[in-house]
């Protein structure tokens, strides 16, 4: 195949694949470590899908050289993986844990010797349950806190890791661990929600400055965002849409990049209209300069009314009379997600004129699909190489339309424990055998190595 055939991404472009502490680790009491708020949450029955835990999830505590030889045969530049909060400080306070820190020296010191560029997360949802006991994000000291943390964190690693993201995913956190109760710390309280989501954007910003300060050798600090793009079904829907947009996307990237909430906002999900949450001098903090902006993607949504409020097949009701939809004829993953590389695109070039002058990194992007080990030992998975196909090419359209994307994280390295999910979903270029932890790379891990090898896509 000649060079003319192929989709080639610009010189220097970062390929990588992904995984979180809690979802791959196990060793929930090793070397010090202590509880976080889902060795709490997944203990509690009835929370995750048939009661499991990630007492074990992939090992990765004791098998991460096996796991970095994953890397290796996928040819990735780059493997960004999170730091355990409880792992590091068991109480969420005070002097570090060595050993802890010391599992993350060994784990960066192979990636290096392997020439895979470590970028860390420091918080992908693992609070220290200690920490929550006092309140957790919902209250406004945990902000300072964090900050302690990320200068230990740096401190001790920064001589040999240079990109940082400070927090995954905060719309997470504070929707869908504060508002809806479905993940840790299973809190189902709007007003605490909102104090959430203000509280881990100061955490950011006093977390970028503490890094920078702490490390010694210069930090590159981002943050990654589930970014969504939201479609209404009618026209009567218009408004729902800008209501889901503002709420999941602006009031992110508002504080973030422009130092205000969206003023469309009630005060059940605007911390500037909650009277004593936001200080003098927050939003200061909270714009912080940083050096790119992480953005995870997985599906588009598309919101509905229903008068009657009664959802039909396949919706999910979201307030009074809200529903989202899954539009006829949309194929949609395992996790029931819509499958549409199109809105990818257009979240990429949107954030081309939001986040001007802002280099993004794609540090998530992947499916769940029903997995399975054929009889001569392979795993098939067509949909995901598909999956991983379409929205490669959005990347490269959205990079042809000016959009500074910088690098490609494939979510995930590993089956893993899905959160509320448990074992049900598997999102891994490598298949796991959770029972005996045998690793298989995937069809999709084999076509990902071969984009990763060549800096382009096959052509059609």
């Amino acid at each position: 195949m000649s060079t003319d055939d192929q989709l080639r991404f610009p010189d220097g472009f970062l390929w990588g694949a992904a995984t979180a502490a809690y979802q791959i680790e196990g060793a929930p009491q090793a070397d010090g470590k202590g509880p976080s708020i889902w060795d709490t949450f997944s203990h509690i029955p009835g929370k995750t899908w048939h009661g499991d835990t990630g007492d074990v999830a992939c090992d990765s505590y004791h098998r991460y050289p096996e796991d970095v030889g994953l890397l290796q045969r996928l040819g990735v530049g780059a493997y960004r993986f999170s730091l355990s909060w409880p792992r590091i400080q068991p109480d969420g306070r005070g002097q570090a844990n060595q050993a802890g820190l010391d599992y993350y020296r060994r784990l960066v010191d192979l990636l290096l010797e392997k020439g895979i560029t470590p970028v860390v997360t420091l918080y992908h949802w693992d609070l220290p349950q200690a920490l929550q006991d006092k309140g957790g994000w919902a209250t406004r000291d945990i902000a300072d806190l964090f900050a302690d943390y990320a200068a230990i964190a740096a401190g001790a690693l920064g001589d040999r890791v240079h990109r940082w993201v400070t927090l995954n995913e905060p719309w997470v956190v504070a929707t869908v661990g504060y508002r809806d109760g479905r993940h840790a710390p299973g809190i189902a309280d709007p007003a605490q929600a909102v104090a959430a989501n203000h509280h881990l954007l100061l955490a950011h910003g006093r977390s970028v400055a503490a890094l920078r300060a702490a490390s010694p050798s210069p930090a590159q600090a981002g943050i990654t965002l589930n970014l969504a793009i939201f479609r209404p079904v009618s026209d009567a829907a218009a408004d729902l849409a800008e209501e889901l947009d503002a709420r999941h996307n602006g009031a992110y990237l508002g504080p973030l990049l422009r130092g205000a909430y969206p003023e469309r906002l009630t005060a059940d999900y605007s911390p500037a209209k909650v009277e004593g949450l936001v200080h003098a001098g927050d939003f200061g903090v909270i714009t912080e300069p940083v050096d790119f902006l992480g953005v995870n993607f997985y599906a588009p949504l598309y919101a509905g009314i229903r008068q009657d409020g009664e959802p039909r097949r396949g919706e999910e009701l979201i307030g009074p009379h809200e529903v989202l939809v899954q539009p006829e004829g949309m194929p949609v993953t395992a996790m029931n997600w819509l499958v549409d590389a199109g809105a990818f695109r257009e979240l990429l070039v949107r954030l081309r004129d939001e986040a001007a002058g802002l280099a993004l990194y794609v540090t998530e992007n992947g499916s769940s699909w029903y997995d399975y080990v054929t009889q001569d030992g392979t795993v098939e998975d067509y949909e995901r190489l598909e999956y991983l196909r379409d929205h490669l090419t959005a990347v490269h359209q959205a990079i042809a339309e000016g959009t500074d994307v910088r690098g490609y994280f494939a979510w995930s390295l590993l089956d893993n424990f899905e959160w509320a999910e448990g074992y049900a979903k598997r999102f891994g270029l490598a298949y796991v055998d959770f029972g005996t932890q045998r690793r298989i790379l995937k069809r999709s891990g084999e076509f990902y190595a071969g984009v990763v090898r060549a800096n382009a896509l096959p052509g059609s």
